[in-house]
Order: structure tokens, then C-alpha cells, then sequence
């Protein structure tokens, strides 16, 4: 997913102060405001289970 339809998806959540995050960590606060685990580019992605996540395929290219 491309960065500025990362920021389109945090801006609808209404998270605040993304201008100057970079895109993993824009990821990471939309996963804690969905109420999902924080896990975007973490060890977690080489074991994960989420295999329906929207994030997924960005994340295993981390």
C-alpha cells in the first residue's frame, strides 16, 4: 500500500500528527486504534496468523 493511502486511512481513524511519520509507524498506530496487535515489521511477521491482515503483504517485504 502506498504511503499516501496509509495516511488516508489514519486521517478517516482521525489520528492526528502523521505528517512526519514514516509508514510503519503511520501502520502501527492505525493497528492500535483498530484495537489489533501493534505488529507491522516486528519479529512476529516470519510466525504470523494473520493471514487476512491488509497489511500483511507490506509487512513480510520489512
Amino acid at each position: 500500500m502506498h504511503v499516501n493511502e496509509v495516511r488516508a486511512r489514519a486521517k478517516t481513524l482521525e489520528i492526528s500528527g502523521i505528517g512526519k511519520m514514516r509508514k510503519a509507524d503511520i501502520i502501527l498506530k492505525i493497528q492500535e486504534t483498530e484495537n489489533n496487535t501493534p505488529c507491522f515489521g516486528s519479529e512476529q511477521r516470519k510466525d504470523c496468523p494473520y493471514d487476512d491482515c491488509c497489511w500483511r503483504g507490506d509487512c513480510l517485504r520489512v
